[in-house]
């Protein structure tokens, strides 16, 4: 198994605020790597730097070899990098296969004389994704919401059809931010399943912030534990949830 993803001494600086200091961790190929920790341990600023919405104030974000330090969002999801939001961020008024087609924009021929004239080019691109956007209409069991606006889907397909966005761009690493928010218990199953299911079938590593513990612990190869801008832990689920460290992080002392 080889390292896909590697974070070295990341800090981040908000004018006199210290969010993050010295963030280390990898995230190996098929591996799902998790973070945790307590409300503003600096979860997400991590995830954000990590993804091109932050520029770290100092650090290396390495990308399977290559260096993403600072890239934005758009450049680092070109080196196989996509994420999903705790909010879930669709074109509400597009319906879901057009969600879907969009997110293969640069898979299509799109240059406005080749749309106008209907190149051959341009038609078997067009073709082509909708075959890809069927597969996941498929693969996500949201085949029969196709033609409904995305706003109009219940929470839990919303969420499936945000991580079949992000898959149908073909990426390295899938990373989730809280996926299981607003998702009922029989919905979070599920989701488990699915993140075992990509990792699997397709080959792609995750990495999660989550605050359900349950499916932390029953997805997660590795979990980095973090309190107060810095990692506490890093280890196996087994190995977390017995150690002093997070114990105290989350329960506190008496």
């Amino acid at each position: 198994m080889s390292t896909l993803l590697e974070v070295s001494g990341l800090v981040m600086r908000f004018g006199g605020l210290l969010a993050v200091q010295n963030v280390a961790f990898n995230v190996n190929s098929d591996e799902v790597f998790a973070i945790i920790g307590p409300n503003g341990a600096g979860k997400t600023t991590v995830f954000n730097c990590v993804g091109g919405f932050y520029k770290p104030t100092n650090g290396n974000i390495i990308m399977d070899g290559k260096d993403i330090t600072g890239l934005t969002s758009h450049k680092v999801a070109q080196h196989g990098l996509v994420r999903t939001f705790q909010n879930v961020r669709l074109f509400k008024k597009l319906t879901v296969l057009e969600n879907l087609l969009v997110a293969q924009h640069t898979h299509i021929e799109t240059s406005l004389w080749r749309g106008l004239i209907k190149t051959p080019g341009y038609r078997e691109s067009e073709r082509q994704a909708k075959i890809e956007a069927a597969k996941w209409l498929d693969f996500m069991d949201i085949r029969e919401y196709a033609n409904r606006e995305a706003g109009n889907l219940a929470y839990g397909h919303q969420r499936r059809l945000e991580i079949a966005r992000c898959m149908i761009t073909k990426p390295r690493l899938l990373m989730l931010d809280e996926p299981a928010a607003g998702l009922n218990p029989q919905e979070k199953r599920k989701l488990q399943l699915l993140i075992d299911q990509l990792r699997r079938e397709f080959g792609v590593a995750v990495l999660l912030i989550e605050h359900d513990m349950s499916l932390v612990m029953g997805v997660s190869d590795r979990i980095m534990v973090m309190e107060n801008g810095k990692p506490i832990m890093t280890g196996r689920p087994d190995e977390v949830q017995n150690d002093p460290r997070v114990i105290k992080a989350y329960l506190g002392e008496e």
